[in-house]
């Protein structure tokens, strides 16, 4: 066999364990065939480690986490768990520790599976956006003043800076270059109201652009964006974009390319250890019963292996997943789907090493 991937394994709350299971057995089909060893090391961080002990991810573990090739996230939260604390207890303290500056979310509907924008299939769905990761509203600075007053105040400061800009902008350019489809890249922002974090991010994109002739460069307010991701999703490429917009027209393309059951993405550090997950969340009320749909998780894990170089395993696990959806799966809703959640493992593991 070939080389051997460390990779930290965090199935997370409710439906998580269920859906990282299949994931897993996908991985480890297609590492098989190909030629190369996936050594999964389990971590409990959970809702249900936080209930029990008061803690979430220790600093001891966040160096482990600097040691592993990937880091492979089933699905966060908990409901007897205050929310905000688990997404910033796990998410967005391994983001920010480690340094995982993008966020990167495919937004391509597949074969056989409902789209809510009408004349619209495979061929006008499928680009990418490009989310900057560790800076904007989502670093927590602000503050609150007279809280509980009638004349409180509550702050919260969008922080950019040209190093965090810049190699996100820079990151968007190489990636549509490889992408190699359209080489069209467009920059989401609102610089008529966010005139100064915005205006760094314009003149960054365009400055940066000047290095990059081959690639077609557009800009497009964030709300126009939106509008035409619905109208004309065949116009984008790639999308670039800050951390808050990211998030949102993330959760439209998700919507767009078959809801949050086929969504995954990753948080990347293209010079460290990135983490790649399903969209969706834990889904508790379903946990345990075996009808959760696994297909977010395991496309997470098509993303794992393409950020890892393993092309031709990601491209087998993309087949197996497509023929799964074209020959077999009903629907893409817990309980809907025509089979239980190991079995569509078993079908997109199956198609996979064919």
């Amino acid at each position: 066999m070939g080389k051997t991937y460390k990779i930290a394994v965090i199935a997370g709350d409710g439906t998580g364990p269920e859906v990282m299971a299949e994931g897993i057995k996908v991985l480890k089909a297609v590492s098989d065939i190909i030629g190369f060893n996936v050594e999964t090391i389990d971590y409990d961080f959970s809702g249900e480690r936080y209930l029990k002990t008061g803690e979430l991810i220790p600093d001891s573990a966040i160096e482990e986490l600097k040691q592993v090739d990937s880091i492979y996230l089933g699905a966060v939260g908990h409901p007897d768990v205050k929310p905000g604390i688990l997404e910033h207890g796990v998410l967005l303290k391994l983001r920010f520790a480690l340094d995982q500056y993008i966020n990167l979310r495919p937004i391509k509907l597949y074969p056989n599976v409902y789209t809510p924008v009408r004349d619209k299939g495979p061929e006008e769905i499928d680009f990418v956006v490009v989310r900057e990761n560790t800076e904007g509203l989502y670093i927590g600075s602000g503050g609150f003043l007279k809280k509980g007053t009638k004349d409180e105040v509550a702050s919260q400061l969008m922080v950019n800076t040209r190093k965090g800009v810049e190699r996100c902008i820079r990151y968007a350019f190489e990636y549509t270059r490889k992408r190699n489809q359209g080489k069209r890249l467009t920059l989401c922002a609102k610089t008529n109201v966010l005139v100064f974090a915005h205006d760094l991010w314009e003149r960054t994109f365009y400055e940066v652009g000047e290095e990059y002739p081959d690639i077609t460069t557009n800009y497009a307010h964030v709300d126009a964006t939106c509008m035409w991701m619905l109208k004309n999703p065949e116009w984008f490429d790639v999308i670039v974009t800050c951390n808050m917009f990211g998030d949102i027209i993330t959760d439209l393309g998700a919507m767009i390319q078959g809801g949050m059951g086929i969504a995954a993405g990753g948080n990347l550090n293209p010079e460290g250890v990135s983490m790649f997950e399903p969209i969706g969340g834990s889904a508790p009320k379903y946990t345990g019963m075996g009808v959760i749909n696994p297909l977010a998780c395991i496309c997470a894990g098509q993303m794992l292996l393409e950020e890892l170089g393993e092309t031709k395993a990601a491209k087998r696990i993309e087949k197996g997943v497509v023929k799964a959806l074209s020959n077999n799966l009903k629907s893409l809703s817990a309980g809907k789907m025509g089979y239980c959640t190991s079995e569509v493992g078993d079908l997109v593991a199956k198609y996979a090493c064919e």
